[in-house]
C-alpha cells in the first residue's frame, strides 16, 4: 500500500508543479529588469554562437527572446518560460511560453529560446494574438546550416525563424511546435 501511496504522491506532486508553471497571471512573473537581464545575455551568447547572428537580428522586424524556459517531467511534462518582444533594439511588450507533453520523461532541464520574426505581417498577427501557440497561428522554422557558415548566406523563406540554445550551445532539430506564448500583462 505505501509503495501506491508514493506513486500517487509522486504524480501528484508532479501535476501540481506542472500546473503551477502553466499558470499565466503576472503574479508569478519575473520583474522586468530580470527579463531584460536575461534577454540581454541570451541575445549575446547568441550573436557569439550565430556566425552573423548580430546581422542577422538587425534585419528582423521583431525579435522575442526566452532566456530560461524550464521543462520538467515525469511520464507528463510541462515547460515555462518568460521573455520579452525586442522592436529596433527596444523591450515593446513581455510574454511567457508554457508547453505540456506526455511520454517517456523524467527529470528537468533549461533552454533559451529565440524567435526572429522575419516580416511585418508575422510580427503583427503574433502581437494581435491572444495566445499564439506555434505550428497552428503560425509556422516556426528552426535553422539548420554548416558550422562556421554566416546565417545571413541561408536562402530563408519562413516568416519566422527560431533558435534553441541548451547549456551545451545551440540545438539542432529541435522543434517549439505546441509551445503556447501569450501576453504578460504590466
Amino acid at each position: 500500500m505505501n509503495k501506491y501511496y508514493d506513486i500517487g504522491a509522486s504524480v501528484f506532486l508532479i501535476l501540481f508543479i506542472i500546473a503551477g508553471l502553466l499558470v499565466t497571471k503576472d503574479v508569478s512573473a519575473a520583474s522586468a529588469e530580470k527579463i531584460n537581464i536575461g534577454v540581454n545575455n541570451t541575445l549575446e551568447r547568441f550573436s557569439k554562437e550565430v556566425s552573423g547572428g548580430s546581422e542577422f537580428l538587425k534585419n528582423a522586424k521583431g525579435i522575442l527572446v526566452f532566456p530560461s524556459v524550464i521543462k520538467a517531467g515525469f511520464g507528463i511534462g510541462g515547460e515555462y518560460g518568460e521573455g520579452a518582444l525586442r522592436i529596433s533594439g527596444k523591450t515593446v511588450e513581455y510574454y511567457n511560453t508554457a508547453a505540456a507533453s506526455i511520454g517517456l520523461q523524467l527529470g528537468a532541464q533549461s533552454k533559451s529560446i529565440v524567435l526572429a520574426f522575419l516580416t511585418n505581417r508575422a510580427l503583427s498577427n503574433f502581437r494581435k494574438s491572444k495566445g499564439w501557440k506555434a505550428g497552428v497561428d503560425g509556422s516556426v522554422a528552426v535553422l539548420k546550416w554548416g558550422v562556421g557558415e554566416d546565417i545571413n548566406t541561408v536562402d530563408i523563406k519562413d516568416p519566422i525563424v527560431g533558435f534553441v540554445f541548451s547549456n551545451k550551445g545551440l540545438m539542432y532539430n529541435l522543434t517549439i511546435e505546441g509551445s503556447k506564448f501569450s501576453k504578460i500583462d504590466r
